[in-house]
């Protein structure tokens, strides 16, 4: 919520536990992006000059220095989120995540000496270099589900690759980056290429305006706005957006583990995350049984209330979110749904939380089964054919990720092989969030872009330049001439 004290913008932002806009901050001005991407890029140069290796120390002593902060981070963090455990997740996942780069970036990121190569037109030997030059400024605009990891899994590699950075979190929970700032302090010569600028989404507009490429997590719509922008300025955007992950379960498969493997995979952060598995289609001559299973331990779940520390379903962290589910569950039971268990927002200390929520006898003329749901619910819906279930799967403007599960890998990667979607979990779900190594693309309006798993995610950040040498004399001007063409027609 933006308001305006003694003629100075300020900003609140509200603690999804106690429903309290209890922290006040003060957003960028526009004047102040243009200055702070001025700022990043003046000291670029230098950093890029410094070499990689020196790079990589300056990543190291970053992912120290977080490690020395980790508690206040951490405590800052699950204000903005309401939630312990995955708040320590976060933190830590940072710090691997900068270890990660400083590993990989030198293989990724070495110049390659390629030659000769013997071009049989020229008669002569070409030797080629390759040279990978960073963006001079990336942008990045994140979300407020997972606040740390998404503001850093893109601008770490960026940064590796000597690009300077200029990052945009979410205003719903900006309280992370104040003690995330103060680790800067410990490595000056990152803290010149790195810049946090806090506000709402006309502080994203204006970051666009100002960097060479752009990354950015979020919604369809906003990123629908961010791509356009990104077009008008001629650069490079890379998108990663919503999702409705379906996972399909055979009748081979082992129920119980199948079950614990939905809920994780649904459950999750309280549903509050773009892979999250939001449909779940399962062969009719297990479906009753495999209803019955997910509906009783979803139920004997608990709430993460009063305690942070205990139960298992985090608070809805955006309390508008929570009207978006509870129209989608009533959209939903109009149509013909029923709740095997859960089904209604609760407020609890002021916070809006949905407990987990199973809905049986869906269709896909409902919302549920067909727009972006971001919280703690599981439709699940019967098929009797494989091909009905890919069908079924494939019936949706998304295409982010999914999940198979069967008797066996065997048996499973077939079908897998056939859902439109960048990440599959082959008996398991949400696999893509364990390991960033397998790159995967968005499919639909899940997102576009170069992968930003994998190492050569990191070439989004990078033009490779050839520097392409003849080591020989050049090429006579004759042969441009026609006569030298091998066969001509006859006359």
């Amino acid at each position: 919520m933006m308001t305006v004290v003694d003629g100075a913008v300020q900003m609140t932002a509200t603690n999804p536990r106690t429903g309290q806009a209890d922290y006040v901050f003060t957003p960028a001005a526009l004047a102040e992006v243009e200055q702070t991407a001025q700022r990043l890029r003046q000291a670029q140069p230098a950093w890029l000059a410094q070499g990689l290796a020196a790079r990589i120390q300056a990543l190291l002593a970053w992912a120290d220095a977080i490690e020395a902060q980790r508690l206040d981070i951490i405590t800052a963090l699950s204000q903005d989120t309401g939630r312990w455990f995955l708040s320590e997740t976060e933190v830590d996942g940072a710090v691997r995540n900068l270890r990660r780069w400083a590993a990989l970036a030198p293989e990724m990121l070495g110049e390659d000496l390629h030659g000769p190569v013997l071009d049989s037109q020229l008669i002569s030997t070409v030797k080629y270099q390759n040279q990978a030059v960073p963006y001079g400024l990336s942008g990045f605009i994140s979300p407020w589900n997972f606040p740390v990891t998404l503001s850093l899994i893109d601008a770490v590699p960026a940064l590796a690759a000597g690009s300077a950075a200029l990052i945009k979190p979410s205003e719903i929970t900006p309280r992370f980056v104040e003690p995330l700032l103060k680790t800067l302090d410990a490595v000056p010569e990152l803290k010149s290429v790195v810049g946090f600028v806090l506000g709402d989404g006309t502080i994203g507009q204006a970051l666009i305006e100002q960097v060479d490429l752009v990354c950015f997590t979020g919604s369809v719509a906003t990123g629908r706005k961010v791509a356009e922008a990104a077009a008008r300025r001629f650069i490079p955007a890379s998108l990663e957006l919503g999702g409705k992950d379906p996972v399909i379960i055979l009748e081979t498969a082992n129920l119980d583990q199948a079950v614990d493997s939905v809920l994780r995979g649904g459950l999750s952060n309280s549903g509050q995350a773009c892979l999250s598995i939001e449909r779940v289609y399962v062969q009719r001559s297990v479906h009753d049984v495999f209803l019955a299973k997910l509906g009783e331990k979803a139920g004997a779940l608990s709430l993460n209330w009063p305690d942070i520390h205990q139960g298992n379903i985090g608070p809805l962290i955006h309390a508008p979110q929570a009207d978006i589910i509870g129209h989608q569950i009533e959209d939903a039971l109009t149509k013909g749904a029923r709740i095997i268990t859960g089904g209604e927002i609760l407020n609890h200390g002021g916070g809006r939380w949905c407990p987990p929520t199973v809905l049986a006898d869906v269709t896909h003329d409902m919302d549920i089964m067909r727009e972006e749901t971001f919280g703690p619910v599981l439709p699940v819906m019967a098929f009797d054919t494989v091909e009905e279930a890919i069908a079924l799967a494939n019936d949706t403007s998304f295409g982010l990720s999914g999940a198979v599960i069967a008797g066996s890998s065997e048996e499973a990667i077939p079908v897998a092989e056939k859902i439109n979607a960048g990440g599959l979990s082959i008996n398991d779900c949400a696999l893509t969030i364990l390991t960033y190594e397998p790159e995967k693309n968005s499919f639909g309006l899940s997102g576009m872009g170069g992968s930003r798993m994998g190492p050569a995610s990191i070439n989004r950040f990078i033009r490779r330049k050839a520097l392409i040498m003849q080591s020989g004399a050049p090429a006579p001007l004759d042969i441009l001439e026609e006569s030298r063409a091998p066969s001509r027609p006859q006359v």
